[in-house]
């Protein structure tokens, strides 16, 4: 989420409205069809301790956007997505189907996450804007992460109590006091 909001995009995710009214289908097909740029690490599908069975929320979210993307018109058929698993080619022991995508392997490693994401949008801009580096991005992370107890307990609510809505927002106003420096012009 801090790399997304680094970049200058707006992270989403259903857990941004807590609103039992609404189906937590509905919200992420809404989502989906509000938003140009999908990112999906499909590498969390180990089995779950009491049933033995698999996650696969974020495989059937991808399968949502590309179906979007794929079957819409306008807007959504110019949608981008970026779809991230752990290990190369593991996705098609269970995701078969899309063999053939650029997926791209993280390996459970923070720092290659981060610079996929961070390539993904910088290509998604089309060389219009300029993003900090991938390393430039795990830093200020890395600060952010030692400045969010502090902003916490201004509030006082622990960090684990955070929900989705209330990172995104400390994250914006951490960005926005710490904005990059911008480079000094040459003489």
């Amino acid at each position: 989420m801090f790399t997304i909001h680094d970049c200058g995009f707006e992270a989403r995710c259903a857990l941004e409205a807590e609103d039992s009214g609404e189906e937590r289908i509905r919200k992420i097909k809404r989502i989906i069809r509000e938003c140009q740029y999908g990112i999906h690490d499909i590498s969390r599908v180990q089995l779950d301790a009491s049933d033995r069975l698999p996650r696969f929320n974020v495989p059937l979210e991808l399968g949502l956007f590309l179906g979007a993307q794929e079957y819409g018109s306008g807007a959504q058929k110019q949608k981008r997505s970026l779809v991230l698993d752990s290990e190369p080619y593991r996705y098609q022991k269970f995701c078969s189907d899309i063999a053939g995508q650029d997926i791209r392997a993280h390996h459970d490693q923070p720092a290659t996450a981060v610079a996929a994401v961070r390539a993904m949008l910088s290509t998604a801009l089309d060389g219009r804007a300029r993003l900090p580096g991938a390393a430039t991005i795990r830093a200020r992370y890395g600060r952010f992460r030692a400045d969010l107890p502090g902003i916490c307990r201004k509030l006082h609510v622990k960090v684990a109590e955070l929900q989705f809505t209330e990172l995104r927002s400390f994250i914006v106003e951490w960005l926005a006091g710490h904005p990059l420096p911008s480079e000094s012009p040459t003489v």
